[in-house]
């Protein structure tokens, strides 16, 4: 080939190279048509048929964006944000009390307002709009129907030795329904150091941590658990599937359950990767058509307070919590001291 001929072709490639460039920043592009959830379990059907499969699918066929979506413990979704904040991952983070509420404290999330986050309570939103809660539900327990003739009704009762080895709950600090134990026990007893006394207790029956509540369902429907804590929309998708699970409630001082509000909340990332995409994700999710679909097929309770459900799912929902007394825990104070709790947690039960 001759010199100019060569030279000629050295500079046409040269000149190729931004148009690769180019080609990768159209793959960027492409990428951006994407969303990245990190939540914690519950929303997701074991088969595909959970509110979060429903959302997102709709999500996608509406606007072309497709969700990546991460599953973890809260603690552990909050502490993966917060190790990727110099190189954000996550566009949208979904999780319960009160690591919500430590996301926010750490930096994790940016102000964000979704349409129609007037219609949510006060109680479940940030002042400062870093996160609303797209799904109401409440923490509980849930027992083995077949193996156990009536659900217990006290947390005494889980001392008996026949839950030796047949009782479990979520790890405090890493799950939030493992944190909720505490935050029940704490109210319940009266306070700190009488919870801690009863758990030390309790950890003679108790199989030993779990990372993740919803592992616990499927090994008290097969009967390898007769206890274990949960929350009431997860397990009430999961009874769908799993006959032998019953919800309920431990019995405060006066007798009667006790609960608490442990709604799914959600905030958009700073600097998060596809932030527009996490916005019209999170305006999506709180719009009344998928509030409207949050009983019926997740088989919560819906975020925004002008939608009454009157599906099946509401009405069975609605009788479950009948008589159940409703209790706000100090949120702040947990934030602020929730590593103590823990830590004392962990001194009281050798875990």
């Amino acid at each position: 080939m001759p010199r100019t001929r060569i030279t000629l072709a050295v500079a046409l490639a040269l000149l190729a190279t931004p148009a690769l460039s180019a080609c990768g920043g159209s793959s960027a592009a492409s990428d951006a048509k994407v969303v990245t959830v990190y939540s914690a379990d519950g929303l997701k059907g074991e088969n595909g048929d959970g509110w979060y499969d429903k959302v997102f699918a709709d999500f996608t066929k509406q606007t072309g964006i497709k969700v990546k979506y991460v599953e973890g413990g809260s603690g552990e979704m909050v502490q993966r944000a917060v190790r990727e904040k110099s190189n954000p991952q996550a566009d949208v983070l979904v999780t319960l009390p009160p690591f919500i509420q430590e996301a926010d404290s750490k930096g994790v999330l940016q102000k964000y307002e979704p349409k129609d986050a007037d219609q949510v309570s006060g109680a479940d939103k940030a002042v400062d709009g870093t996160w609303i809660s797209v799904v109401d539900n409440y923490f509980g327990f849930v027992y083995n129907k077949k193996e156990l003739k009536q659900a217990p009704r006290t947390w005494d009762e889980l001392l008996d030795s026949k839950y030796k080895n047949k009782l479990q709950y979520s790890t405090p600090g890493v799950a939030g329904d493992g944190t909720a134990v505490l935050i029940k026990a704490i109210h319940d007893f009266g306070g700190k150091d009488a919870a801690l006394a009863y758990l030390k207790k309790l950890q003679a029956n108790n199989v030993g941590p779990s990372a993740s509540t919803g592992k616990l369902a499927p090994k008290v429907d097969k009967g390898e658990l007769l206890v274990a804590n949960g929350d009431v929309q997860m397990n009430y998708a999961q009874a769908k599937d799993m006959p032998g699970l019953g919800i309920w409630f431990p019995a405060g001082k006066d007798g009667k359950p006790t609960t608490f509000a442990l709604p799914y909340a959600a905030g958009l990332v700073t600097k998060a990767p596809h932030s527009e995409n996490g916005r019209r994700l999170l305006d999506f999710m709180l719009a009344r058509k998928q509030q409207q679909e949050v009983s019926a097929i997740g088989g919560g309770f819906a975020a925004r307070q002008d939608v009454k459900a009157t599906d099946a799912n509401a009405v069975a929902l609605a009788k479950l919590m009948d008589g159940v007394d409703l209790f706000t825990p100090d949120w702040n104070d947990i934030d602020e001291n929730l590593t103590s709790y823990v830590e004392a947690w962990k001194s009281a039960t050798g875990s």
